[in-house]
């Protein structure tokens, strides 16, 4: 029972910190743009590609 007392605030901890990434994430831009790379598949790119 005494583990309780370290899960506890342990899981407050790692709450926190899930939730400032995911602000941080949000605020600089990360989701800003969901469609090009779900496009990017459909061009081709062999031109880039040198052997």
């Amino acid at each position: 029972m005494d583990i309780i007392y370290i899960l506890i605030p342990l899981s407050i901890v790692l709450i926190t910190i899930a939730v400032t990434v995911l602000f941080w994430a949000i605020k600089s831009g990360q989701f800003d743009d969901m469609d090009s790379p779900a496009h990017r598949i459909l061009f081709d790119d062999d031109d880039q590609i040198k052997k």
